[in-house]
């Protein structure tokens, strides 16, 4: 059984906590019961850009569905029956072994406030979703002139 320790992110991502807590606590789930597919990598790739990865080999675009919905991100896979060459269903071939997983899946993930999907691919089995946080200006710090008690326009005598 595997931990993993989500501390450095938590350093380097400011409000973006709650992710982290969902990821964190779908690594506890999944140890438990055993369920990692399909596996996935969360990068943080620039000041306010992150990157989902997933493995999805063997879907093809068609299969694949990205959802966002307020701050809930959802992945979900769904795969055909395929037909091999005969025409027959691919349901009924005769596997020696089955090593590549060929079923549907859902992964949620709890996005933190402002965080935006910006783009999806699909590349060699790999689904990217590169999601960037985009503060509205008006919840932006804003610096805040000091000024002294004295009046600078008057002059004594």
């Amino acid at each position: 059984m595997r931990t993993f320790d989500f501390t450095p992110l938590y350093r380097s991502a400011i409000g973006f906590d709650r992710l982290a807590d969902l990821v964190e606590a779908a690594a506890s789930a999944s140890a438990q019961n055993g369920n990692g597919y399909p596996p996935y990598n969360i990068e943080l790739i620039g000041d306010d850009k992150y990157r989902i990865t997933l493995a999805v080999a063997g879907f093809k675009e068609e299969e694949l569905d990205i959802t966002s919905h307020e701050n809930t991100l959802i992945v979900t896979g769904s795969k055909t029956p395929e037909e091999t060459s005969e025409g027959e269903k691919a349901d009924s071939r005769k596997f020696l072994y089955q090593g590549i997983a060929e079923r549907g899946f859902e992964r949620r993930y709890q996005l933190a406030d402002h965080v935006k999907v910006q783009s999806a691919s699909l590349e060699n089995g790999l689904l990217h979703i590169d999601l960037v946080r985009e503060v509205p200006e008006e919840l932006k710090p804003k610096k805040i002139a000091i000024h002294s008690g004295r009046n600078p326009e008057l002059i004594e005598g």
